[in-house]
């Protein structure tokens, strides 16, 4: 079939979409994509947007996220995520997402049977607890192990509180 007769099928963006596919690498989803694509995860998405730090975690990394759910952000006393993501509470939102970060990748099965306290992104320790299962602070890991490109992510539970 000539080129235009595709163009007349209909075809030749079909052509295109399936030659694109087979030569055009897929990029493999980073620690934000994969939060976004999650659903779970939209008060995260949206207080790392207002830090503007959506930059920083789509960057190589690697990065260790814990990650709070939705259900998590909505436990806080009322009124609090709203006050975070006012454009004045800035710096104190970056305090709190960068104590969800450390730097480096780190797996479940890296700090099984452990008690350790990595420093985070913002600067300050965090306590983490392998030893029956995962917990952090007080929130407990509920998914570990959430690949990403540039990463990992463990879903907990609760908001961590520098």
């Amino acid at each position: 079939m000539k080129f235009t007769a595709l163009i007349k099928a209909g075809l030749f963006a079909s052509a295109l979409a399936v030659a694109g596919c087979a030569t055009m690498p897929t990029a493999e989803p980073d620690i934000v994509d994969v939060a976004q694509s999650a659903g779970t995860f939209n008060t995260l998405v949206a207080a790392v947007s207002a830090a503007d730090l959506v930059d920083t975690l789509k960057s190589d990394g690697p990065f260790t996220v814990f990650a709070p759910t939705d259900a998590a952000f909505a436990a806080l006393p009322a009124g609090t995520v709203d006050t975070l993501l006012l454009p004045e509470n800035k710096d104190q939102l970056v305090s709190i997402l960068t104590y969800h970060v450390l730097p480096g990748k780190v797996m479940a099965a890296d700090i099984a049977g452990q008690r350790l306290s990595p420093v985070t992104v913002n600067g300050q320790a965090v306590h983490v607890d392998g030893r029956n299962g995962v917990t952090v602070e007080n929130a407990t890991v509920v998914q570990a192990d959430i690949a990403a490109s540039n990463g990992v992510i463990h879903v907990i539970d609760q908001v961590l509180l520098p």
